[in-house]
């Protein structure tokens, strides 16, 4: 019985046969290519409520989302600054900015604060010059230059508060953390306002967003969703409202960080709790690509994917988005465009409840079935092996297994069982496995063998054609000498998952890609 995390259905065949029966036939083929040359056209977009007239290209009503590495130095905060400035002028009626701190700020603010932590230095200068470099480069106004440098004065205090307490809690890092995000929002609004585009900058919470306490990982409290669109609709449609993406904060009014793919979430948030058309999500590539272009150079753009698809390969790998960040766009159903900040004139991913087509003709005559939409993988996995140490179909075997993987709070992606015996993955990466008492605690239940090494493959996949891409997959891995360890196909119904090693990875996605893209 073969299972991923989620719900999962059955796939038992004889792997040697079925290849062997494939291999004679196995031939090239060309996929289906959802290639456009530009945005949709107005009877393309998609609503909201999939009955009123879609609005115009002058209408939209849309959220900007810009990461730190659109947002790196002065020139890309001034180059950013111009596409919100033409996205206002040619084609939205509204635009909400939501905005990451510069470049690498998060990772020197955590540094910053481990050094503090760790022998009592104060790692300044580089963020406060790096800070005040770019407002002598955007010539900001005096107010804007005044707040940054109170906020690097307030973060230069609280680090010395690290250095003599020798104490770092995860509510204090997510204080700390928060400097990047609160300083870039001030520079971006002043560089529009410099540019003729009214704009002020807003700390999330200013604005009615409220999270859990969970500090590193927080969520939003939909509750927010009703004060969010009170204020933000009470604003001037031509004032562009900056805001800090990534971090919030709780009922008792301290700040908390979201965790990966925080400013996204914000972005997808603010699209859900205002019904807007579009949240544009900018990154530093062309939307979501067929493979990660490190190991396949010639990987390629997917013009379109529905939300399922996306979250799968966010789930599986791929660092576009990440799943959570998806999940208020898809209840609301409104479209998520993942675009490419160095090349904004690419058309980049369109993320929807459904594929978009350019019309009914375009949609009969690609509507061929097509087997694979991208590869994805995660590497470096551990391979459990769980087996019980008492009799045949002992009761409760599983759940025992899985009641120390809950109290451990350790995921799953991947899983293989039987009554007495059960294979599944997980991320080291993701769970604190360095001790062995986790192991230790679950050899009490059972025997334990660990494989490191692994990786998971994904191809999102046409699953209804499941039985041709399996032939595909198994008779290419054949070919160039890679064992499958275990295979997944769960129930969201387009995703098909193996294990190979992490040695065969690179080798692995070459060659699918050049049979199902290339």
């Amino acid at each position: 019985k073969l299972h991923s995390m989620k719900p999962s259905i059955v796939i038992a065949f004889s792997l040697l046969g079925y290849v062997s029966a494939f291999i004679p036939h196995l031939k090239p083929r060309r996929v289906r290519q959802w290639v456009s040359a530009s945005h949709p056209t107005d009877q393309e977009m998609p609503v909201n409520n999939g009955t009123s007239a879609p609005p115009q290209r002058n209408d939209l009503r849309i959220v900007m989302k810009f990461g730190g590495s659109s947002l790196a130095d002065a020139d890309r905060i001034r180059y950013v600054a111009q596409l919100i400035a033409d996205q206002r002028l040619n084609t939205a009626k509204s635009i909400m900015v939501v905005c990451s701190a510069m470049g690498k700020s998060t990772n020197s603010l955590i540094n910053a604060g481990e050094y503090a932590l760790s022998d009592g230095r104060l790692y300044m200068d580089s963020i406060r010059s790096s800070h005040l470099a770019t407002c002598d480069s955007l010539d900001v106004s005096n107010n804007t230059r005044d707040e940054i440098k109170a906020l690097l004065n307030e973060l230069e205090k609280l680090l010395m508060g690290v250095s003599v307490l020798r104490e770092l809690t995860p509510r204090t890092r997510d204080l700390l953390v928060s400097f990047g995000e609160r300083m870039s929002v001030r520079l971006v609004a002043s560089c529009l306002n410099s540019m003729g585009v009214p704009s002020e900058y807003f700390e999330s919470w200013t604005l009615g967003m409220r999270t859990t306490s969970d500090f590193g990982n927080a969520l939003v409290d939909e509750s927010s969703y009703g004060p969010l669109r009170d204020k933000l609709s009470s604003f001037d449609p031509l004032m562009v409202p900056v805001i800090t993406g990534f971090i919030g904060q709780d009922e008792a009014g301290s700040i908390t960080t979201l965790g990966r793919g925080g400013s996204d979430l914000t972005a997808a948030v603010l699209g859900a709790a205002c019904g807007l058309d579009e949240i544009q999500v900018w990154k530093d590539v062309d939307g979501m690509l067929t493979a990660d272009p490190r190991i396949v150079p010639k990987a390629r753009p997917v013009p379109s994917v529905t939300f399922e698809e996306a979250s799968e390969l966010a789930y599986f790998g791929a660092k576009i988005l990440h799943p959570i960040s998806m999940l208020p766009a898809m209840k609301s159903n409104i479209p998520v465009r993942v675009k490419n900040s160095y090349n904004p004139s690419h058309p980049g991913t369109l993320i929807s409840a459904e594929r978009c087509y350019l019309d009914a003709k375009h949609a009969a005559d690609h509507d061929d079935g097509t087997l694979v939409t991208a590869i994805t993988s995660k590497s470096n996995q551990m391979v459990l092996d769980v087996v019980s140490n008492r009799m045949l179909g002992q009761y409760g075997f599983l759940a025992s297994v899985f009641k120390k993987f809950e109290e451990a709070k350790i995921s799953v992606d991947m899983i293989a069982t039987s009554e007495v015996s059960v294979s599944l993955t997980v991320d080291p990466s993701e769970s604190d496995l360095s001790d062995n008492k986790f192991l230790n605690e679950l050899r009490e239940v059972a025997a334990v063998s660990v494989d490191h090494g692994n990786s998971i493959l994904s191809l999102i996949a046409n699953v209804q054609k499941s039985s041709n891409v399996l032939a595909a997959v198994f008779a290419i891995l054949e070919q160039e000498g890679i064992q499958v360890k275990m295979i997944s196909q769960g129930a969201s119904k387009v995703n098909i998952s193996v294990i190979v090693r992490d040695a065969d990875l690179e080798k692995a996605i070459a060659a699918l890609h050049r049979y199902f893209f290339e």
